[in-house]
């Protein structure tokens, strides 16, 4: 049955609605993957199997019946830990929440449900998903399975390192400043933040948030087209529906790069560090883009204010979600949380003044740049996967990391544009490390993007690269 874990998701689909195999013998092969690799990788962290069996014996019953299937039937998936599970453990990697189990699914989560989507356990998380690596004190520290001694990002950093490891071919995740993107570039996977509001991510401290996303993580371009025609549409707990919608995804997604214009930046006009080995990789494939019929020169949007407004918006956001749980268990959260949130309690009505305006310029540039090209083009992340045991890295290229955000800039200067941005893979370093690209096209050009990234997947084919894990001999 391990040849169903090489399937991508709309094959193993396929496969169950044309009874090659059971969505009792996929769940099957996808425990046995978690139960060979996991204690290796600490990618999974809750698991159900009876429950899962018994919603996969459900599913064949439902493809016996001849009844219409739904997108993603059968398809065993383990959630990110952030994201609510009705009747299973959720615990945000928190010490607080460790043993939480909601009453509701977020909405992610009953989306997913209703599409198909047999549920089987939960993947890990850093600590309220703040920062990009993938640690906590409730269940330690997911790492990387092309080198198991290294980060695999985060937040979405279990998701990641599960779907790179062949325990499944799609998941949820999320991205505020790059918790999409960071981990597929560690993990040689596809991460996709949409446009606002394409994937309602509803929140009960501000109806008009719109900072974090969230987001399908997968192998292959077309399962993130797959899972955002199951779960795009509007929602009514969203004031202003976005104007596309799960039938924009549907169907095959076919690449295409001819005359695509394209502003490509290693260092995003700002001189963001990157080191130079992740610099390497991607300079080398630009050919790619090229070769595809696209024109490529160095050209960014004016970023000059963007980390103001990326950290302005995300300190907002973590005082109004996590202030009452800081003032009344700061011990029990790790700093760069506490941190965060006092960054939000200390801003004045001139700081907000200044980061609305500096958004509002931000937002013409991005117009003035979508005037002259079609898709940006930059580093998904500034490093290369680094030592799991540390918090985050001390220094980017020799520039010193002062916050627990400053290696991440890469992502958190696109996520302050508000743009739809996908971290596609790009390569391998000489050691075998993974490298990805990030793209962004204009606000809700979703589907176009997705366009361009797959004509770079077909041309590279990346993804075919699977890493060789091997449990630790006794």
């Amino acid at each position: 049955m391990t040849e169903i874990l090489d399937l991508s998701a709309a094959d193993l689909v396929a496969g169950i609605a044309r009874r090659e195999f059971s969505a009792r013998e996929a769940v099957a092969a996808h425990l046995a993957r978690i139960e060979d690799v996991n204690p290796v990788i600490n990618a999974v962290v809750t698991l159900d199997p009876e429950t899962a069996f018994d919603a996969a014996d459900a599913a064949d019953r439902l493809t016996a019946s001849g009844a219409e299937l739904p997108p993603l039937h059968g398809l065993p998936t383990t959630h990110k830990d952030t994201h609510g599970t009705k009747g299973m453990r959720t615990t945000q990697g928190s010490p607080l929440f460790k043993d939480d189990v909601p009453d509701v699914d977020d909405l992610i989560v009953a989306r997913l449900r209703q599409a198909g989507v047999v549920t089987t356990g939960k993947t890990n998380v850093p600590e309220f998903a703040a920062g990009s690596h993938t640690f906590n004190e409730v269940f330690g520290t997911t790492t990387n399975p092309y080198a198991p001694s290294l980060s695999a990002g985060g937040s979405s950093g279990g998701v990641a390192a599960a779907i790179a490891a062949g325990i499944q071919p799609l998941g949820d995740g999320s991205d505020m400043g790059g918790s999409l993107r960071i981990p597929a570039s560690f993990c040689n996977v596809v991460g996709f933040r949409p446009s606002y509001g394409v994937i309602p991510l509803p929140s009960p401290d501000n109806a008009w948030a719109w900072l974090g996303r969230t987001g399908p993580m997968a192998r292959e371009v077309s399962d993130i087209a797959l899972f955002m025609s199951a779960v795009a549409g509007p929602s009514p707990l969203l004031p202003t529906p976005a104007p596309l919608d799960g039938s924009a995804f549907a169907g095959r997604i076919d690449g295409d790069l001819r005359g695509v214009r394209i502003g490509w930046s290693p260092d995003f006009g700002i001189c963001i560090p990157v080191e130079p080995a992740v610099l390497e990789v991607l300079q080398r494939q630009l050919r790619v883009f090229e070769e595809a019929g696209a024109m490529v020169e160095e050209a960014a949007p004016d970023f000059s204010e963007a980390d103001l407004v990326f950290q302005t918006t995300r300190a907002i956001d973590f005082a109004a979600k996590l202030g009452q749980l800081v003032r009344e268990h700061r011990d029990m959260i790790k700093p760069e949380v506490v941190w965060n949130v006092e960054l939000g309690w200390s801003l004045t009505a001139k700081d907000l003044i200044e980061a609305t305006a500096a958004r509002t310029r931000l937002e013409a540039s991005v117009r003035e740049f979508f005037g002259r090209y079609d898709l940006f083009l930059s580093p998904a992340a500034q490093v290369l996967p680094f030592d799991a045991t540390l918090r985050y890295p001390e220094s980017v290229a020799g520039a010193e990391s002062h916050t627990y955000l400053d290696w991440m800039r890469s992502a958190c200067v696109l996520s302050a544009t508000g743009l739809p941005v996908l971290a596609v893979p790009a390569g391998f370093t000489p050691g075998g490390l993974p490298v990805g690209f990030q793209l962004a096209a204009n606000h809700y050009r979703d589907v176009e993007l997705l366009r361009y990234a797959k004509a770079f997947e077909d041309r590279t084919r990346c993804v075919d690269v699977r890493p060789e894990l091997r449990q630790p001999s006794s």
